[in-house]
């Protein structure tokens, strides 16, 4: 399950793990202009975890997760007129 809301300065996508098995605490994405970042609660320190990423990374996130191993890079699209 997820969720999805929109803030003042940023998106907000909270990932819950349901089921059965071994349950992982909720990751929180916040979108921003500049980046994204990743947090999750550690319960063995009771710390949020925090990975700040540029929107260039999560672009190549995104295209690793459909891709088979090797290494790849992106391409620019070129400018759409408008």
């Amino acid at each position: 399950m997820f969720t999805i809301e929109h803030d003042f300065d940023a998106t907000v996508i909270t990932l819950v793990d349901e089921g059965s098995t071994h349950l992982q605490e909720d990751v929180v994405i916040l979108s921003f202009e500049d980046c994204v970042t990743i947090e999750q609660l550690d319960p063995r320190t009771d710390e949020v975890l925090k990975i700040t990423l540029s929107q260039a990374q999560v672009r190549e996130l995104a295209a690793a997760l459909n891709l088979p191993e090797g290494v790849y890079r992106l391409k620019a699209k070129p400018a759409q007129p408008t």
